[in-house]
């Protein structure tokens, strides 16, 4: 799953739309919308999603043979 697979998911469960979450931000909805098609997301991005959502953000390295958590 990308992140703007994962962005979609979370502003179905948060009962908001794409368009309302760009209002939020204070962002063009087309501007979003792009971010999203280009799957391109800065880490800051991604923490004003979660601020405007109401959601903490959490990002972590796991190993992948022992799915330990690195960082």
């Amino acid at each position: 799953m990308n992140i703007s697979e994962m962005v979609k998911i979370l502003c179905i469960k948060r009962n908001t739309s794409v368009a309302e979450l760009s209002v939020k931000l204070g962002n063009s909805k087309q501007n979003l919308f792009n971010k999203l098609y280009r799957n391109d997301m800065k880490t800051s991005d991604l923490e004003k999603i979660a601020a405007a959502l109401n959601c903490e953000l959490k990002i972590s390295f796991i190993d992948k043979n022992s799915k330990e958590i690195l960082i």
